[in-house]
């Protein structure tokens, strides 16, 4: 009925009161309680749900110290990932990795050590958890020096079900063309060993991470190959035959004499020159062509013009004397001309008619 002070300092019942000092938020007193309870319940579920209410609201109120050491009375191995990252605790990861890797929470422990660099626990828990590829993968890029031996426990793990494909599987040290820059990848790990090692003890700060961050970006085996780094050299390809000499070869020939010279034949003379041929006639010019006619004159007119030429023409031309022979001569003008019968025309016609 909203006493919940009242009634927290009234029970008796551990459970009830452990509850009311949460809903009120007296994390100190909810911490004694759990204290008290006997060693034979503490690894109760009952016992590990409330450690992990206490470790939330410990979280909540910001008290880092009572979250974790409430984590880790209830295994809560999320929590305690979450708190180290975010803190930055590198000893209390380690500790996490392997209390995870103990507790059987592969997932959490595999994080842990790859976050504090410790790849070569990452690349046995993935042995040791049957996960033989993703420790082939692992290694090819973090431990390239391991490749030959996780890749060997790949094919004989898998030869148990298919011999052929075991065999399909390769390895640096028998397929060396399909590993470029193994040699490099080698170095390079040893490299990163050594520096791991060097800022194990004192870690790199926070504050280094604007210039940190760059170096997550570079190409460690060009550069190696840029500053002529060392490693084995790939194997060099096989020497090809050796070109015979061209010198020694005149110098061990056998000498051979010189073919008598052969004389000059004498020069024939000239073919003569045959004469020139004759030029083909030349065409005879075209006549002109008939003068076009205007195709837009009409018929009548065109006829006109003709007879009007014509009639000019022969006006122009002197008389023939046989046609002067031939003309009969004029009659007189007194002369009357001879009329036509009537009848000839077989009846009498009108003006009208006509």
């Amino acid at each position: 009925q909203g006493f919940k002070e009242e009634a927290m300092a009234v029970t008796t019942d551990s459970d009830h009161k452990f509850d009311l000092a949460l809903e009120l938020g007296h994390i100190d007193v909810a911490h004694n309680l759990l204290d008290e309870i006997p060693e034979e319940e503490r690894d109760s579920t009952d016992t590990l749900a409330k450690w992990k209410k206490l470790s939330d609201l410990a979280l909540k109120d910001t008290n880092l110290a009572l979250c974790e050491s409430a984590s880790k009375a209830s295994n809560d191995f999320s929590g305690l990932l979450l708190l180290y990252s975010a803190t930055g605790n590198a000893a209390g990861m380690e500790e996490l990795a392997k209390a995870a890797e103990e507790g059987g929470k592969t997932n959490v422990a595999f994080v842990a050590y790859l976050l504090t660099g410790n790849v070569e626990a990452c690349a046995d828990l993935l042995i040791a958890t049957k996960r033989l590829p993703e420790a082939a993968f692992f290694a090819r890029t973090y431990l390239p020096g391991r490749v030959d031996e996780i890749v060997q426990l790949w094919r004989e793990d898998l030869s148990k079900i298919s011999e052929s494909a075991a065999n399909a599987l390769a390895m640096p040290s028998e397929n060396p063309d399909l590993f470029p820059d193994q040699a490099f990848a080698v170095q390079v790990e040893q490299m990163f060993m050594a520096q791991r090692d060097a800022v194990k003890a004192s870690g790199v700060p926070a504050s280094d991470y604007p210039t940190a961050k760059e170096d997550l970006d570079l190409n460690l085996i060009e550069l190696i190959k840029a500053r002529g780094g060392g490693g084995a050299p790939p194997p060099p390809p096989p020497a090809a035959p050796a070109a015979p000499d061209p010198v020694a070869a005149v110098e061990e020939a056998p000498a051979v004499e010189a073919p008598a010279p052969v004389p000059e034949p004498e020069p024939e003379p000239p073919a003569p020159t045959p004469a020139p041929a004759p030029s083909p006639p030349k065409p005879a010019a075209p006549s002109p062509p008939p003068p076009a006619v205007d195709e837009s004159m009409d018929d009548e007119d065109a006829i006109y013009e003709d007879a009007s030429a014509f009639v000019d023409s022969v006006a122009d031309e002197p008389p023939s004397p046989a046609a002067a022979v031939e003309s009969p001569a004029p009659a007189p003008a007194d002369a009357e001309e001879p009329k036509a019968d009537e009848d000839d025309f077989g009846g009498d016609f009108g003006d009208e008619d006509w």
